[in-house]
């Protein structure tokens, strides 16, 4: 399956979007290509960005469709006719349903700051903080029809020191969030990702 054809999902301010374009750019994203922004705001910061960056983007709102259904069968439309192969949610705030989930079953990916399957769904870092672990991280995982509950790809940890805050703590996942993300969509474009069961293997 060809996974090089990429459409990044993004529904705020899009630094993890402007993280794989840059990997694209720098020529790490493994022969993968970003070909499409999809963003349910089209006021969102994302938007600027894919402008700056020459990718083409698909700006809908959701509440201009009689349906989510009809909403997401226009995506789908679209991304069958640029041939997309992997979808990359990167702050994107919908959930998605059977009408996009099915026919990308296994082709798409989202990332979380949290090691999961702790700390799932909102505020995850808030969470962390909350609860008193002394190592949180991110996951990129597969997804599927629950919240964060897709078969795990990636995971990197990230040490909660004394004194955080949420803003802290988040300013030094999203950093470990900018280098994995381009990682594993660069392994995906290559072919050296692997899904059995619920096991993901990124081969080296």
């Amino acid at each position: 399956m060809d996974f090089s054809r990429i459409a990044v999902f993004a529904s705020g301010t899009g630094s993890n979007f402007a993280a794989l374009a840059k990997a694209q750019e720098e020529g790490r994203l493994g022969g993968g290509r970003i070909e499409l922004l999809v963003s349910d705001r089209p006021e969102a910061p994302v938007a600027k960005r894919a402008e700056e960056a020459g990718i083409p983007s698909l700006l809908l709102r959701p509440k201009e469709f009689a349906s989510r259904k009809e909403y997401e069968e226009q995506i789908v439309e679209e991304l069958r006719r640029r041939e997309i192969g992997l979808i990359v949610l990167a702050g994107y705030m919908r959930l998605i349903t059977p009408v996009l989930l099915e026919p990308y079953a296994g082709r798409i990916v989202n990332i979380h700051p949290s090691l999961l399957p702790a700390f799932a769904g909102k505020d995850a870092i808030g969470q962390a903080l909350e609860y008193g672990v002394k190592l949180t991280g991110v996951t990129v995982h597969f997804v599927d029809g629950g919240m964060d509950t897709g078969p795990v790809i990636a995971q990197r940890a990230v040490a909660v020191e004394d004194g955080d805050t949420a803003d802290t703590l988040a300013q030094r996942i999203h950093e470990v969030e900018y280098e994995l993300y381009p990682e594993v969509v660069a392994a995906f474009a290559a072919g050296r990702v692997t899904l059995e069961g619920r096991v993901a293997t990124i081969r080296a």
